[in-house]
């Protein structure tokens, strides 16, 4: 494949950040995957897995082997990624593009534009990689992650159609598919796909933990549990930044499927058959359309 840049850094060499530097490598469209890390240990392994071809645990030492036209990948949690952005100013003005994989955009896009200055923000493009797994660092690291997954990009007015188009050619080579909207439209539809469905995730199995018997509910939960609190075992620190940073978003979707429960309580105790019924009936023909209208990419 034809080379879209000379390097690539990552920070970040979690799941997210690894799968991303493997998958470029594998490509065959970067010169040169750079990974940076806290911990040198990460790195190393890192190096040893084939994820990168070198490392530093300094990020301002890396990003001074960047040139204009190579790509910052911020894949750290969430409440960090503006922090980073911020450290890669004098990178960004002098042409480097910087994007990254948080799941919020919205306070991303805010601290962007309260600490770079207007010259930088043409070479921000804020993502978010629609894939994951509840399995978490460098040794989860799998180069067909993205493969036939959404990529939402959501640039900033301001952002350089060039840069853009770098980023979008490094998805693809990573195999995702590209999709764009607004920041506020991101944060939105996420808290009720994503980030919704974790926070019933982790209140499900912290609510029964607590409870006297929950050595037998788990004993002899069946597999339907199973699968349903699968996303339970993602990393708690990034579902806290997540929670945080989109709150707005979250508490939103939280109210709304509060009334939707405090309705089926009442039909329950009013032993409403026909609301009950036509509840579930809805939920499961929507279930349906949706596995049959978009079960291709961002599963």
């Amino acid at each position: 494949m034809t080379v879209i840049c000379s390097r690539v850094l990552v920070v970040g060499l979690g799941l997210i950040g690894s799968s991303f530097a493997k998958a470029l490598r594998n490509a065959n469209v970067v010169k040169e995957v750079i990974g940076v890390s806290r911990s040198r240990r990460t790195c190393e392994r890192a190096l040893e897995l084939g994820v990168i071809d070198s490392f530093d645990v300094s990020l301002d030492s890396a990003l001074a082997k960047l040139e204009a036209g190579d790509v910052v990948m911020v894949a750290t949690p969430t409440l960090s990624v503006p922090s980073i952005i911020a450290q890669c100013q004098a990178a960004l003005s002098r042409g480097v593009i910087v994007t990254d994989g948080a799941s919020v955009k919205g306070s991303v896009e805010a601290a962007a534009r309260q600490l770079l200055p207007v010259d930088a923000l043409p070479y921000v493009v804020l993502g978010h990689p629609i894939a994951g797994s509840e399995k978490s660092g460098v040794e989860a690291v799998n180069p067909s992650l993205y493969v036939d997954h959404r990529v939402i990009l959501t640039p900033l007015p301001e952002t350089d159609a060039a840069a853009i188009r770098t980023v979008v050619e490094l998805w693809r080579a990573c195999g995702a598919v590209i999709s764009e909207m607004s920041v506020v439209e991101h944060d939105r539809v996420l808290a009720a796909t994503s980030h919704l469905p974790h926070v019933l995730a982790f209140s499900l199995v912290d609510a029964l933990a607590q409870q006297q018997e929950s050595q037998d509910i788990f004993k002899f939960a069946a597999g339907g549990f199973k699968d349903f609190t699968r996303i339970a075992s993602s990393d708690p620190v990034m579902w806290h930044d997540i929670f945080l940073a989109n709150s707005e978003a979250v508490l939103e979707r939280m109210d709304q499927l509060q009334a939707q429960i405090a309705f089926l309580r009442d039909a329950i105790i009013r032993r409403d058959s026909d609301a009950i019924l036509a509840s579930f009936q809805r939920a499961n023909e929507a279930r349906d359309y949706f596995l049959t209208h978009y079960k291709n990419p961002g599963a």
